[in-house]
């Protein structure tokens, strides 16, 4: 096919995409890792939720465990993934003389202590997030068996009975559907007028404007594509937000070799966005598999701009300079 027998087709590429510092800062703790040290370098879970990255980081060294019995006694650096893990990980590592490099996100780290100072001033703490994701299962084991309560809707939010009604509390889970997590905290609110939140949103600043983003794109578009894990809840939140606010069909792609071509024959604008765990490179696969079909034009929709770093662990601060 020539270049002018292609149809056209303009995409929209959100901006703010793709990775975040968190997600940026956990992947550099592995490759730093593997560089200083050499491999292996054991990492307890995906380091973050994306296919690519992890496939990468295996192919320089880093072996990838469920949990830490599957890591023999060794010297070599074990890393925590960016998601968080429960207190016991760390407790348990140390007992074993591991090598322990942490890559939580900092502002995962943060709910975590709210949820530690909520618990010593007194108050039974409910958690909004999602049952079974790696990081409400980190968040929960910061605390004993029972002091939080996991609400993942408004239905769960208007039948919780909580043992101290008078001394509650919320935190969230930081990659949330920031709309649906407003409408149950509204009805925690409005049952528990004295439920004490948290002094700054839980639901992380990348997540909020990776939404902001795709619903101002959404609208404008015939079809979006969101380039993310299936395992990834930011990126399912992407899909999700695009498809309220007014774009006829929204879909999840790994990668380019994902696409349902025969879904996008007739779309004349696309929206693209890639959730907080999946690298450019795999957008830019994305745009390249439609300029082989369509004569492509690219218009950046962007806004916001973002600027925030995190601080490598201390262990590789110098094998970073």
């Amino acid at each position: 096919m020539t270049a002018q027998a292609k149809p056209p087709l303009k995409i929209l590429l959100c901006a703010p995409r793709g990775f975040c510092a968190g997600v940026d800062r956990a992947i550099q703790i592995v490759e730093l890792a593997l560089q200083r040290f050499g491999p292996p370098v054991y990492v307890r879970h995906e380091i973050v939720h994306n296919r690519y990255v992890v496939d990468g980081l295996k192919a320089k060294g880093a072996v990838f465990v469920d949990e830490l019995d599957e890591i023999p006694d060794t010297e070599a650096p074990v890393v925590f993934s960016a998601h968080g893990v429960p207190k016991a990980v760390p407790e348990t590592a140390t007992r074993r003389n591991l090598f322990q490099l942490d890559a939580t996100c900092p502002l995962v780290t943060k709910v975590h202590r709210e949820a530690e100072i909520h618990h010593r001033k007194g108050r039974e703490i409910v958690l909004i997030g999602h049952a079974g994701h790696p990081e409400v299962e980190g968040t929960m084991g910061q605390l004993p068996a029972g002091a939080v309560t996991l609400i993942e809707t408004i239905a769960d939010a208007e039948r919780f009975e909580p043992r101290t009604p008078d001394a509650l509390a919320y935190i969230t889970q930081t990659t949330l559907s920031v709309d649906d997590t407003a409408a149950i905290v509204a009805a925690l609110k409005a049952r528990f007028p004295a439920i004490v939140g948290p002094h700054r949103e839980d639901i992380c600043y990348a997540t909020t404007n990776r939404q902001e983003a795709v619903k101002a794109v959404a609208p404008r578009v015939d079809a979006m594509l969101v380039v993310g894990a299936p395992n990834s809840s930011n990126s399912q939140r992407l899909v999700e937000v695009a498809e309220r606010a007014g774009c006829p069909e929204a879909r999840l792609v790994q990668r380019a070799a994902d696409i349902d071509w025969d879904r996008f024959t007739d779309v004349a604008t696309l929206g693209l966005t890639a959730g907080a765990s999946a690298p450019e490179i795999l957008v830019e696969e994305v745009i390249d598999a439609f300029s082989d079909r369509r004569q492509v034009t690219v218009e950046i929709a962007s806004t916001a701009e973002e600027s925030v770093i995190f601080n490598l662990p201390r262990a590789l601060r110098e094998a970073a300079e």
